[in-house]
């Protein structure tokens, strides 16, 4: 890890030292549906939501005995609700089929479900099951960009670019502390220089990292 990624790392530890994941779930079906859900929408609103979907159903098998309309009327708050509604249903009719009911543990078979892109199944991957994965969002995808971490024009290669920065054991915190951090001090919009530690000392002190 070079100097510059050392300490972002450090940077991102000393103001978000203990992050949680922030989608509210009890095990890895549940965080499917979760993350499923968060697309286009705020993990607030997911999190208002997610409590009545999985009242009604928090397994595959209870939840195919919902209709798909059933599931568009609870989670319409999280936008995309047709959409959404169809991909919950009919991943969890495809984990019946094919995987006992049971989320699968890799990367290919997590993507080969409805609904399931490449960060989703990511963020599956390393936070219900441990395994080496960097999901990178949008957030992510600009803090990279504005610290000259990637020039990737697209979150895959950005995802690449960080693995190649940083080690694997770093990779589940640091995905989360780079989130916080974007909210918080980083945003698309609104950005401001002075009050955004790590843009700031990288454009102060070029030189020292």
């Amino acid at each position: 890890m070079d100097a510059k990624a050392k300490w972002i790392a450090a940077c991102l530890e000393k103001h978000f030292p203990h992050p949680d994941i922030p989608l509210q779930h009890k095990d890895p079906y549940t965080l499917l549906v979760a993350v499923l859900l968060s697309a286009q929408c705020t993990d607030a609103r997911v999190n208002q939501i997610t409590p009545k979907l999985f009242a009604k159903a928090s397994t595959p098998r209870e939840l195919v005995l919902l209709s798909i309309e059933e599931i568009e009327e609870i989670i319409r708050p999280c936008g995309l609700g047709p959409t959404k509604a169809k991909a919950i249903w009919n991943l969890s009719s495809k984990l019946l089929k094919q995987h006992k009911g049971r989320v699968p543990r890799s990367l290919r078979s997590l993507e080969a479900l409805p609904g399931v892109g490449h960060k989703t199944a990511s963020v599956v991957l390393i936070q219900a099951f441990q395994k080496d994965a960097f999901p990178v969002d949008t957030h992510i995808h600009r803090c990279a960009k504005r610290w000259s971490l990637s020039s990737g024009k697209s979150v895959e290669q950005t995802e690449k670019d960080l693995k190649k920065l940083f080690p694997k054991k770093l990779w589940k915190k640091l995905h989360l502390q780079m989130i916080y951090y974007a909210r918080s001090f980083c945003p698309a919009k609104g950005h401001k220089l002075e009050k955004c530690p790590i843009c700031h000392f990288m454009s102060e002190k070029p030189t020292q990292h």
